[in-house]
Order: structure tokens, then sequence, then C-alpha cells
């Protein structure tokens, strides 16, 4: 168990990148996951030797696979997760909202969890600035952000050299996104993160997007269903659906309006 925590820290997201891409297209039913889980096993090996150089070579083969891997020539609605971090990754928080859309016949389209953690090391520069922290601690924030960048940076080479996947967002570029409609001190909660989020997915051609909420959760309710009227304003293409999730929530209601956001995506997707 251990072990397969590892494997989740240092592939996590660049398995969840490269599996959720293709497997929604796969010629052979099932070709994804077998893939997927030859790969797990062989990663185990670099978890315990910890060399950087295999990590480096393991990356480029796994982008290899994947991208080589027989697809359907098919158009399907990609439609973006984002939201509270437990409810956006832990599929027993969210219903298994990642399965759910592919069996309606969409892609999801997951951002990084590292990228929180890049959001948590930006914050410290406004708090600098603003709010009297100290300047080391905005300093040692930049540091983290490089370390992180560092240590995906061959998944990000490889992302931009393939054919059907897209590199990573950078953390700066997602607050450039966020700016002219909430304030980088919004740093409660996801913050201005969860904005940067859905319009880097709406620049990224993925203007489908289910922002998962918790029931109750003000913070992101405010930076989460509450910019989505502004956001719809600045891209009209945008089709967003905000779904609560709790133990006493309909899962019915939830649902219902999801397929209604996917009944919307494809009828663009007819008309194009």
């Amino acid at each position: 168990r251990q072990r397969q925590m590892c494997i989740r820290d240092r592939y996590g997201d660049l398995f969840m990148r490269v599996l959720y891409r293709v497997r929604p297209y796969e010629k052979e039913k099932g070709s994804a996951n077998r893939l997927y889980q030859s790969w797990v096993e062989k990663c185990m090996k670099n978890i315990e030797t910890g060399s950087m150089k295999e990590f480096k070579k393991n990356v480029y083969q796994i982008v290899k696979d994947f991208d080589e891997l027989p697809l359907l020539d098919i158009k399907k609605p990609r439609v973006g997760l984002v939201g509270e971090i437990l409810v956006k990754f832990l599929p027993a928080a969210n219903n298994y909202l990642v399965d759910l859309l592919e069996q309606e016949g969409a892609e999801a389209v997951v951002p990084d969890l590292t990228d929180f953690l890049l959001y948590c090391f930006y914050n410290t520069g406004f708090k600098a600035d603003n709010l009297g922290f100290s300047k080391k601690s905005k300093r040692i924030g930049r540091l983290g952000i490089n370390f992180f960048e560092w240590l995906r940076s061959a998944a990000r080479d490889e992302f931009e050299k393939s054919k059907h996947f897209d590199p990573p967002a950078h953390i700066d570029d997602l607050a450039n996104y966020a700016r002219d409609i909430v304030s980088e001190g919004n740093q409660t909660g996801e913050g201005w993160f969860l904005t940067g989020e859905m319009l880097h997915l709406i620049h990224d051609g993925v203007p489908n997007i289910v922002c998962t909420q918790p029931f109750a959760c003000l913070p992101n309710h405010i930076v989460g269903k509450g910019v989505i009227k502004k956001l719809r304003a600045q891209h009209p293409e945008a089709n967003i659906v905000a779904v609560d999730y709790d133990p006493g929530a309909s899962e019915v209601n939830q649902l219902n309006r999801i397929k209604l956001m996917l009944a919307a995506a494809n009828k663009k997707i007819g008309k194009k």
C-alpha cells in the first residue's frame, strides 16, 4: 500500500492525464487500463531505487506508449472537472464522476493535483507584498514552485511533443487568468485558483466544466458557482454546471444536471 501511494505521488498526475485522455477513444475495450496497470508494476521498481534518471526514462516511455495506443477517430465532448480538492479527486466523494462521464460518452479532463500545491506556494507572494508576511516566505514559495516545476519538467516536455496530450498549466498563467475576476487575496479554500482553473480549461478548448462543490462550503461557492455568470459573459461558449456533493444530496439530481450539461455539449458538437 505504501508503494502504491508513492507511485501516485510521483506518477499520479502523469497517469491521470494520459489515461483519461485516451481511454474514452480506445479501439480495444480495456486496452488503456491494461497499459496503465503494466506501467504501475514497472514504476514500483523506480520507487524502490529512487533513480531520477530512471524516472525520466519511464516518463518518456509512458507518454510514448499511451500516445501510440490505437484509438477511434471520433469526437466526444471534453468535460473539465474542478472544485474542492477532496471532492474533485476522490471518486468516492464525487460518486465516481469520471466513470459516469465516460459512460455517458464524454472525456473527463482533470487538472493536476500538483497545481494545488503550486497555488499554496504562490499565495505566499501576495501575503508578503500586501499582508505583512516576511519576504523570506515569498522566496521559499517561489523555490517551492521552481522545485515542483522541475520535478514535472520531463513530463511537460514529452506532452508538448506528443500527438494527443496537453502540457499542464503554469501557476502564473492561472493567476493571470483569474485576476480580472477575483482578487489573488481570495485564498480561502481553492480561492482564486478555482476560477483560474476554469478559465484555463476554456482557453485550452474544454468549455464544458463540472464544478464540484461540498455542501455549504461558502468559500468555494463564491469562487466557483459565484463566478459562473461572469465567465459566461466573457466566454459565451462556456458550458458550466455546479454540482453539490454531500451524503444527503440526491444522486438523481446530480445526474440530471450533468446530463443536461452533456446534452448541450453534444448539441454544439453536432452543429460543428
